[in-house]
């Protein structure tokens, strides 16, 4: 896989200055509204626990939105470039002060994120490392508009922390509208993902979800891609918020192999006044 001469992301700053293998992000644009079917339009009806798990799902992430718009917190990146039999060639950690701008534009949901970049004292060396960002938002597979672009199917149930959760499979229909892209060589490459998510059976709350490609893309040299959030409850004044507490990222292409790893914590709600400030 060939080098990109600049990082590509969807936020105010980039979060490393040195040069990359890949970028992987998550594009979020150009939602417009559209009837809703929970599989493809020639797949049987799904049961009726499944339609219910699936509108639960939809609640609990236009939820989401409300809870991870009105916060900031702190995005600690670890990059890691392995070697052979995936031993750490080099690493490099940078932290900053995250925040997600949502906007809706002509019923176009419009995602962006925006990265400060806390002071390090590590220098970045000239090293080919994977750039992601986004990757709150791999639940989108169960937002409205894009739940006609997947197929889902259960998948059991599955005690997590004392607390029973239903295994929801789902798989990008071929054609539909991504909710992923690759962007290599300064073009975006829409990704075909499936996986599994956990969810609440009562509220659709998702506690984690884990994709990867569907196949290898041997047009790009893309072997393996594989993903895995992580969300935790947080306290607040108003109630509790689910919000991402961790994200992986693994990568591997004929040559390379990149993992990722961010870890978001540090949660305040975020307030917009005549003095900008960010309180708890």
């Amino acid at each position: 896989m060939n080098e990109i001469p600049r990082s590509f992301m969807k936020s105010s700053t980039r979060p490393s200055r040195f040069r990359i293998g890949c970028v992987l992000f998550f594009c979020v644009g150009a939602l417009s509204a559209s009837p809703v079917r929970p599989s493809d339009p020639g797949a049987p009806a799904p049961s009726a626990t499944l339609g219910d798990l699936l509108a639960h799902a939809r609640k609990s992430v236009d939820a989401f939105w409300n809870q991870f718009r009105s916060v900031t917190c702190v995005e600690t990146v670890t990059q890691e470039k392995l070697g052979k039999q995936g031993k750490v060639e080099y690493r490099q950690r940078s932290s900053f002060d995250y925040l997600a701008l949502l906007n809706i534009e002509n019923n176009d949901l419009l995602v962006e994120e925006s990265r400060l970049q806390q002071t390090s004292k590590d220098k970045p060396k000239n090293i080919p490392l994977l750039v992601t960002s986004g990757l709150p938002t791999l639940l989108l597979v169960f937002h409205p508009n894009y739940q006609e672009g997947f197929r889902y199917q259960l998948e059991g149930e599955e005690v997590a922390g004392g607390q029973k959760l239903v295994k929801i499979r789902f798989r990008h229909v071929p054609g539909a509208r991504s909710t992923t892209a690759l962007r290599l060589r300064n073009k975006n490459y829409p990704l075909e993902i499936q996986g599994i998510a956990w969810l609440d059976p009562e509220t659709g709350t998702i506690h984690r979800i884990a994709a990867e490609i569907a196949a290898p893309m041997s047009d790009i040299n893309l072997k393996r891609l594989e993903m895995d959030v992580s969300y935790a409850p947080c306290e607040f004044p108003e109630g509790i918020h689910w919000l991402p507490s961790a994200a992986t990222v693994d990568v591997q292409t004929e040559r390379q192999h990149w993992h990722n790893l961010h870890q978001y914590s540090h949660y305040k709600v975020f307030m917009v006044n005549t003095e900008d400030k960010i309180s708890r």
